[in-house]
């Protein structure tokens, strides 16, 4: 265990900052103030989204969640700001916190390292922009008058704007899009290796300031290589301050990258803090996997989950001092540990925790309705809820339903199963559907019908007993059986003791894993008896109903038994039903259908009231578990959306906050997680690296999940436009002809482009006269067709060449006045006058 100690400075809290006056106390609401001049001040809301490198902000979310406010109160770091500014921000911060009453979430957040919560308050604005300078606070202000400017686009969900210090090909790299902003143009430059996501959410921006100019800026989209395609006039402009014969200066790749990166190497690790006179004393308590009955109500803590962040956690009975220095310890401990200055760091109090603080435990145990957790999934539910018969397009029609309890309908489609034998796919006989055995694995291709069309979802079945080898046939028999079908299944892998719902509910109540492999089930009468599990044999039966029970072949021995549940007895000549004293009526029911496996009528056997014969056939009487089993509260965990990408040569893991359909990327594949099961949804765009490596990067993420969850849950595999309502259920409104009614990138660059006026490069006449750099001509011999116009003319620039008295004369006006006319209105009169 590591002991030491942070040393902080105590701050008068007593009275709060005026600025912070105007929050309406117990509503939704949404604030970002500004550090100047070490003062607390207000950002118009027409200005957010935009920050300053050399400042420091606070911004506050309170959200209205499950009729309770979910509050979140940040304090954002920019690259340049001073350390008085960083400090400023950090305790105006724990004010707030304090004038709230301790309610919000706090979390520090640095420049192109947010949160995903962060980032997301700015999604529908279309991102951060970055801008160089800030508040005249230790460094010169900067002057926004308009003038040439490059930003760097990142981000596929959420783009970050960043303004560069220079305009030059050296700042650039062939993985990012770039755009070059002078005012009345603006260029977006594709990168070659950048993403189709990426480029949209480029354009998008563009359009926004182009929108917020009045409409009278043009924008021009440049593919990577393709910059000889421009105009004479638009290429002109663009080496202006991109000159070509220098783009031999540009990187490769991106030497900063924002996504997030799971490491594999990261260990989760809590300590506990305690309050001394000389400072705070941090103390590890255990490495993970954690529970929430590791906090101690009375103290405080620290998470340390490496790399992927800092948590500080406030105990309802940690000191008042814990509370307000909880962010500045953490930091502390932070820096401590030798961690990135951009590592996240969080604050959380007892009763307040968020989604991101409780995925890092593996039991957190509460009610249902729990605020602030978004989507989420209650483990176990789905005893409770599918106890009666229900058809597909019930389930399609309430998705939510679905994916609660993850059934695409009640079971009764059509199965065809198969055994893997020999690296071959051997038929099994339909008398043996639903019999397993732990030394082999099996495929099952479930079709069920939805409006009168086919839909198929295509198991494979792993025993705990088969070698790698058998697994690696029935994945790629899986594959197989995938594109058969013209590549619409859903695909799920089941580990032995993992099954999900439905695939239990196939079966009916008669699911029986029995050990060993290579057998062929229950035999008939008159077999002989050198296959299978033999006459004599006990299966454990777990379920309430013929949707969620199965029967598991347990050692032929009375120590096997237990007080809490039922047992089917086979021997050569009876069946008996052992019934424990905590059973209930649902699983001796269920029992009942496991035992009918077998021709005679079995007997049912209370626990207390066994004969010795059947001790005698379980080899005598012995001890076994009687404990009475306490009823496991529901765990209510997040459902989080996560998309993978090898855009920088490995595989990357970035989460998605508040997820909906439209973050589902065609261009990469998508993990969802619903803690009982792994989603991997693959984008229709996706590289083959990807979709080959979706699988390991998923037992990648279960092996470095800090919760310590088991990494046998099942995984599925969805293709984008084949999604069931067992997936769809977690988005909330889902639309199936989303894909094919949005426009593609070519569609939207050319709808980007529309808008444009032709663009002409010409130096500024002085005032009243007309530019005479270039050659004149009568207006008779500039009204001709393009073809027939004088050599060096351009069509969409005729009146250029105008003779200053036919210019007079045919516009009425003089040049410098017609051009500072609006776009659209020199458009029209050029149209007017045939020189369009």
């Amino acid at each position: 265990m590591e002991s030491f100690s942070l040393q902080r400075k105590r701050s008068d809290m007593a009275t709060v900052d005026p600025a912070f006056k105007i929050i309406p106390k117990g509503q939704a609401c949404f604030f970002i103030w500004r550090i100047e001049n070490l003062q607390v001040v207000p950002v118009p809301r027409e200005s957010h989204g935009t920050f300053f490198k050399g400042d420091a902000y606070i911004v506050l979310s309170a959200r209205d969640t499950k009729g309770a406010l979910d509050m979140h109160a940040h304090f954002w770091i920019g690259s340049e700001s001073t350390q008085d500014e960083q400090g400023v921000a950090a305790y105006k911060t724990v004010e707030l916190d304090d004038y709230l009453g301790g309610a919000p979430v706090q979390h520090r957040e640095t420049e192109g390292a947010e949160s995903s919560l962060f980032l997301n308050y700015f999604k529908k604005k279309g991102g951060l922009t970055y801008k160089n300078g800030g508040v005249a606070s230790g460094f010169n202000h900067v002057d926004m008058k308009m003038e040439p400017r490059l930003f760097q686009a990142k981000g596929k969900h959420v783009v970050r704007l960043t303004e560069l210090r220079t305009i030059d090909w050296s700042s650039m790299n062939q993985g990012d899009v770039f755009i070059l902003d002078l005012g009345s143009v603006i260029f977006c430059w594709n990168g070659k290796n950048s993403n189709r996501a990426e480029r949209l959410q480029a354009m998008q921006r563009a359009k926004q300031v182009r929108d917020d100019r009045g409409g009278n800026a043009n924008v021009i989209v440049i593919e990577d290589g393709e910059e000889s395609r421009l105009s004479a006039d638009e290429q002109q402009l663009f080496e202006s301050k991109l000159p070509l014969k220098d783009k031999r200066n540009i990187k490769l790749e991106s030497s900063d990258d924002a996504r997030s990166e799971r490491d594999a190497a990261a260990t989760i690790k809590l300590y506990r803090c305690a309050d001394e006179q000389d400072g705070l004393k941090v103390t590890e308590v255990k490495g993970g996997p954690l529970v929430k009955a590791d906090l101690d109500t009375k103290d405080s803590y620290i998470i340390d989950n490496g790399p992927n962040g800092i948590w500080a956690w406030i105990g309802k009975g940690a000191s008042n001092n814990e509370r307000k220095e909880a962010m500045r310890n953490a930091m502390g401990f932070l820096k401590k540990k030798n961690y990135p200055d951009q590592t996240a760091v969080t604050r959380v109090i007892d009763g307040g925790e968020s989604t991101e603080f409780k995925a890092l435990f593996s039991k957190w145990p509460e009610p249902a309705a729990t605020k602030g957790l978004g989507r989420t999934y209650t483990v176990g539910n789905v005893a409770k809820v599918v106890q009666t018969r229900f058809d597909a397009a019930t389930m399609h029609h309430n998705r939510g339903l679905a994916a609660e309890t993850q059934m695409v309908d009640d079971g009764t489609g059509k199965i065809e199963m198969w055994r893997v034998e020999s690296f071959e796919m051997k038929p099994v006989p339909k008398q043996s559907y639903g019999q397993f055995y732990g030394g082999d694995c099996y495929l099952i291709l479930y079709t069920y019908q939805v409006q009168n069309r086919d839909n198929y979802i295509v198991y494979y079945w792993l025993g705990h007993k088969s070698t790698a080898d058998e697994q690696g046939a029935a994945a790629r028999f899986a594959v197989e059986l995938d594109d058969k079908h013209g590549g619409t299944p859903v695909q799920v892998r089941v580990v032995q003791g993992k099954e999900p719902p439905h695939f239990m509910a196939m079966f009916g109540g008669r699911m029986v894993v029995f050990e060993g492999g290579h057998a062929s089930g229950f035999r008939n009468s008159g077999e002989k008896d050198t296959d299978g599990p033999g006459d004599t044999f006990l299966l454990h039966v777990r379920g309430t109903s013929k949707m969620n029970s199965k029967a598991v072949q347990v050692p032929c021995r009375a120590v096997s038994l237990n007080s809490n549940d039922v047992f089917v007895f086979f021997v050569k000549s009876a069946t008996y039903i052992w019934c424990g004293k905590g059973s209930t009526g649902d699983e001796r029911e269920m029992a009942k259908t496991v035992a009918s496996l077998r021709p005679c009528d079995p007997v049912t056997v209370f626990e207390g009231q066994e004969k010795p014969d059947l001790w005698q056939a379980l080899g005598g009487q012995a001890p076994y578990s009687n404990d009475k089993r306490l009823q496991e509260p529901d765990v209510v965990m997040p459902v989080r959306l996560f998309q993978l990408s090898n855009a920088t040569g490995r595989i990357q893991v970035e989460e998605v906050n508040e997820f909906t359909q439209e973050d589902l990327v065609p261009e990469d594949v998508m993990l969802l997680d619903s803690w009982d099961t792994i989603f991997l949804w693959i984008g229709e765009n996706s590289n083959k690296q990807e979709r080959d490596e979706a699988e390991q990067v998923a037992f990648g993420y279960l092996r470095t999940d800090p919760s310590g969850r088991d990494s046998s849950i099942p995984v599925v595999r969805i293709k984008q436009g084949n999604e069931p309502p067992t997936f769809t259920g977690f988005f909330g409104f889902w639309n199936h002809d989303y894909w094919t009614s949005t426009l593609s990138y070519d569609a939207v660059k050319a709808h980007t482009q529309a808008r444009n006026e032709p663009q002409r490069v010409v130096e500024k006449p002085v005032a009243g006269t007309v530019p005479t750099e270039v050659a004149k001509y009568p207006y008779e011999m500039l009204a001709k067709p393009a073809s027939q116009l004088p050599d060096g003319v351009n069509p969409e620039n005729r009146e250029v060449h105008l003779l200053d008295s036919d210019f007079s004369r045919i516009f009425g006006t003089t040049y410098a006045q017609f051009v500072s006319k609006p776009a659209w209105k020199q458009r029209d009169m050029k149209k007017a006058a045939n020189l369009f």
